[in-house]
């Protein structure tokens, strides 16, 4: 049994450590959203709110009253944009899907304006209220809404499809999402706490993990979440996907799967596969 000391925690917890070719992927990723963005018909940096980096961006589909994909990017919640993120957005549309990319403020902030995980969830839930209201108006069909999100993002979409939309917005219906489908997610913060290389920046709380850890929650009510991880990551991400299973059960969450030969950063990329599980998956959830 190995001794899970702070070391520990940041040999499963950091994956550009454990891949070493990282920053291969992140360049591909930033080429290829550069090339969605030159490609596709879209809306850049849209508010959502006035607070730092409450931007989005939306990619419209080829027809009207298109199912609505939001995708949320990953970064351990301090890192990384939705401008690296319209990479996933060819293969969303060719499914028949209008997207939208969301940003979020970075920990830790600001001396003057901190940020928090739980005020990250808080604008995550304030963008798609936003989208909602207003995604209409670019061809999108507000009442068949997909949230994914990858790592960081991953652990948001399931934080959305727990939310308490009436305590949101009043106006707001609430099944506002009903269709998650996380990767390689993270459902307890509370390793993180445990975690230096990452809390230094996130500076988590117990209430932060108590109010912004999905798998300690009770199951929502109504939807589904697909969660997927790579095969190839760290053993805690694998337990972290096994964990929101047992968690919220199979009727909320009926897929739960590690995808053989993906590491952290593989996994996301293999959503743009066509014939790929994850790409198979994604469509399923859009459409059902």
């Amino acid at each position: 049994m190995p001794l899970k000391d702070a070391a520990w925690h940041d040999r499963m917890y950091n994956n550009r450590a454990l891949v070493p070719d990282f920053a291969d992927h992140f360049a591909h990723w930033i080429s290829a959203s550069a090339q969605a963005r030159q490609a596709l018909a879209c809306t850049l940096d849209v508010p959502y709110g006035d607070g730092p980096k409450e931007t989005l961006d939306i990619f419209p589909a080829e027809q009207k009253d298109a199912p609505v994909v939001i995708f949320i990017h990953g970064g351990y919640w301090r890192s990384l944009d939705k401008s690296d993120h319209s990479f996933v957005v060819p293969a969303l549309r060719e499914m028949g899907a209008c997207t939208v990319v969301l940003n979020y403020a970075l920990c830790p902030g600001t001396e003057d304006q901190p940020v928090t995980v739980p005020d990250i969830a808080l604008q995550m839930a304030q963008a798609s209220a936003w989208v909602w209201r207003n995604i209409a108006q670019y061809g999108g069909n507000r009442d068949n809404i997909t949230v994914m999100g990858h790592s960081a993002g991953g652990h948001l979409v399931a934080m959305l499809l727990g939310c308490d939309w009436k305590r949101v917005g009043r106006d707001l219906p609430a099944g506002l999402v009903r269709k998650a489908l996380s990767i390689s997610g993270l459902f307890d913060l509370e390793p993180l706490r445990k975690t230096p290389f990452l809390n230094a920046d996130l500076c988590l709380t117990p209430a932060h993990v108590r109010m912004a850890s999905p798998a300690k929650w009770l199951r929502p009510s109504k939807g589904v979440l697909f969660t997927v991880v790579g095969g190839d990551e760290s053993p805690e991400f694998l337990r972290h996907n096994r964990l929101i299973h047992q968690a919220w059960g199979p009727k909320t969450v009926p897929v739960c799967e590690d995808l053989p030969g993906l590491n952290h950063f593989s996994v996301v990329t293999e959503l743009t596969q066509s014939g790929s599980r994850l790409n198979a998956l994604a469509r399923e959830l859009i459409h059902r």
